[in-house]
């Protein structure tokens, strides 16, 4: 769209936003030169000249909402007025109102109106209020300011289309940028899921594979069997990774956003985290209190991250013979979430998954406290069930 029709459809909108919430101004814009035009008939015949301005006005109101009714009301006045011999410049009401026929009305109804209006004032000139001199010139002067008129009204018509026209079109425009756009996104997102599960995928497969291999072979010879277990633990947790980086890609890659997941991991699942945690390196003790089964699933998941990020951090940077205590607790409608290892503090900002440590406890009404602690470092959350 170039910038003057933009600038046009902006001033159509400005224009008729102004005119719907105060659509007498506009009216009474319109009744002023009448009612002007009329005040030297007024002067000459005060009480009837005044009776008949009156008798126009509220059509001039109507001609908008009902144009074709309020212009055979108004033709209707002027042929009384002008049976009665009473002027008021009634000849340009009557041009007004075959204006707004033009402009609203049906091609049918201005034909109507045409016809009527050149009938009645060929009626004036010849028969009603009859000119002295000079009729035929008369005529053509009265014919051209309808045919005047009846132009006007068309022109503002086809221009009041033309407008809207391109304000739907403008619409059409902004909806298919929008559809450009999320198919860009879409495409996106599914670029980058195949590139992660190309890339990734591949090589967590490989040392699922290997660990497996090495396990087998272990298990084979006696004197290594103590490399079974660990081996075997790296398998299970590469593909704990699989599934959870598919599920993951799965999300990016329906276009729905109703991928098929597996279940979220929840409190017991911590069953089978610890185990590798332990097979890490990090030797990790695990108490419970209070139900923690009847907690719900999204709470159960985050307390499921929570851990899985604070002893994540532990692994990074607790530091060589560092040990951990996990501890759930839940009581009255909340769930406490406390992690604490003995090795060497690290620095807080050393520490990234507390952030989302945080936005999981937001989501619960609930508060973090992560920092030193005596001997170590502790993480201590508190969630809160939904009602």
């Amino acid at each position: 769209m170039s910038s003057t029709q933009g600038w046009l459809v902006d001033r159509q909108a400005r224009l008729r936003a102004f005119d719907r919430r105060r659509p007498w101004v506009m009216d009474t814009l319109v009744a002023i030169p009448f009612v002007l035009v009329s005040i030297p008939n007024i002067v000459d015949d005060p009480v009837r000249a005044t009776i008949a301005t009156l008798l126009y006005l509220p059509a001039l109101y109507w001609r908008r909402r009902y144009a074709f009714p309020a212009f055979l009301v108004t033709a209707g006045i002027e042929t009384i007025l002008a049976v009665a011999g009473v002027s008021v410049s009634a000849g340009l009401v009557l041009l007004i109102m075959l204006f707004g026929v033009a402009s609203r009305s049906s091609w049918r109804a201005l034909l109507w109106a045409t016809g009527i209006t050149l009938a009645l004032l060929i009626a004036e000139i010849y028969w009603l209020n009859p000119v002295a001199e000079n009729r035929t010139l008369t005529l053509f002067l009265v014919i051209g300011t309808e045919a005047a008129a009846v132009a006007s009204g068309v022109a503002v018509r086809t221009r009041r289309a033309y407008l809207i026209a391109l304000e739907d079109r403008a619409e059409r425009l902004e909806v298919e940028r929008d559809q450009r756009a999320r198919l860009a996104v879409a495409d996106e997102r599914a670029r980058v899921a195949r590139e992660m599960h190309d890339i990734v995928g591949h090589h967590v497969s490989v040392i699922v594979g290997l660990a497996d291999g090495g396990a087998t072979l272990a298990r084979a010879r006696e004197e290594t069997a103590g490399l079974a277990e660990p081996l075997h633990l790296i398998g299970e947790t590469g593909r704990l990774a699989l599934a959870d980086l598919r599920r993951v890609l799965g999300v990016l890659r329906n276009e729905n956003g109703n991928p098929e997941l597996a279940p979220q991991p929840g409190i017991d699942d911590l069953d089978r985290l610890l185990p590798t945690v332990r097979a890490a390196g990090l030797p990790v003790t695990y108490s419970t209190s209070g139900d923690l089964h009847t907690l719900g699933r999204g709470v159960q998941l985050a307390v499921y991250r929570i851990v899985q990020e604070a002893l994540t951090n532990t692994l990074k940077h607790a530091g060589r013979g560092a040990s951990a205590e996990v501890t759930l607790a839940a009581d009255q409608g909340e769930v406490r979430v406390r992690v604490r290892d003995n090795g060497r503090a690290a620095p807080a900002e050393a520490h990234h998954g507390l952030v989302g440590m945080r936005e999981r406890a937001a989501m619960y009404g609930g508060v973090v406290t992560a920092g030193p602690a005596e001997n170590g470092w502790l993480v201590d959350v508190v969630l809160k069930e939904p009602a």
